[in-house]
Order: C-alpha cells, then sequence, then structure tokens
C-alpha cells in the first residue's frame, strides 16, 4: 500500500471524475452504460481493496474544482484516475494541473471517443496522462486501477519480461 512519508498513512487513489457523469445510469445509457457513478463507486472500492488499496471518489461539474482536486492529489494520492468527459477536449487548465502531477494518472473513458465525434479526438488529458484506458465500459474503471497497482509495485517490469524470452 502506498504511504505517506510523513504520516505513515495509506495514501488513496483519487477517482476524479467530470461534468454530467452525476448522470450516468440514464443519460446516453446506448453510449455510457446503465451504471451509475455510485455502483462504479462501489466496483472501484472494492478493486482497489483487493490491490491493497484505497480510494477517493470525486465529482464535479466545474472544470476548477476538478484543477482542485488534482492539486490536491499532488500530496494526497498514490495514483489518479481521471475522467474529465468534456474537459478532456476542451482544458488547458486541466492539462496543467495533471503536469504538476508525479504520480501515475491514468485517463479513462467509458466510451471510446476516437470512435465518436471528430471534436472528442484531442485529449489534453493524455498529453500528461500515464496511459489511457477507453471504450471499455465501466471495466475502463476497473482496468485503471489494476494499472496504477502494477504501476505503484513496479510490475510488470519490461525488461524482466523481455529477458525471459
Amino acid at each position: 500500500m502506498a504511504k505517506n512519508a510523513s504520516k505513515s498513512k495509506p495514501l488513496p487513489i483519487y477517482i476524479i471524475n467530470g461534468p454530467n457523469l452525476n448522470l450516468l445510469g440514464t443519460r446516453e445509457p446506448e453510449i455510457y452504460g446503465r451504471a451509475t457513478l455510485g455502483e462504479i463507486e462501489k466496483l472501484c472500492a472494492a478493486r482497489a481493496k483487493a490491490h491493497g488499496l484505497l480510494t477517493v471518489f470525486l465529482q464535479s461539474n466545474k472544470e476548477g474544482e476538478l484543477v482542485e482536486f488534482l492539486q490536491e492529489a499532488r500530496v494526497a494520492a498514490c495514483g489518479v484516475l481521471l475522467n474529465a468527459a468534456g474537459y478532456t477536449h476542451t482544458s488547458v487548465a486541466i492539462l496543467d494541473a495533471m503536469q504538476m502531477l508525479k504520480q501515475p494518472v491514468i485517463e479513462v473513458h467509458l466510451s471510446n471517443p476516437a470512435r465518436r465525434e471528430h471534436y472528442r479526438h484531442l485529449s489534453y488529458v493524455a498529453k500528461a496522462a500515464t496511459g489511457s484506458i477507453t471504450g471499455l465500459g465501466v471495466n475502463s474503471y476497473l482496468l485503471a486501477i489494476d494499472a496504477v497497482a502494477a504501476l505503484l509495485s513496479g510490475s510488470p517490469k519490461n525488461e524482466k519480461t523481455r529477458k525471459k524470452k
């Protein structure tokens, strides 16, 4: 479990969700699925717990609050999952906040923006993210937690994998 060196308290993964995600389950279920944000939060907490990690689950429709969550994560989180929703394609402020983070940051989307409208193809978030997991519905979040856990533990080691072949 990632710990804060000064307090020996475990640091959580921050799971930050942007605008309109509070309406999941009812908003365009053919694109985003039927799971609510509350259901996703419970699934994420359980997956993180299986890795010995905690979560802090956040959502805002306001760009400035998302920036503040990211700034807080600099010192309070061991990793970040970010679904910036519509701000993914527009927010240099979120990009700037992400560039201050040293811990793993995984961009997450329920849908696959690359298969959607042209204006969704640009991701400012991806420019600062460690990686992106998109298009897999709720599993995008769960796989992102697995990725953060692997990055925090230092595995898989690409060099070791190559040597075994």
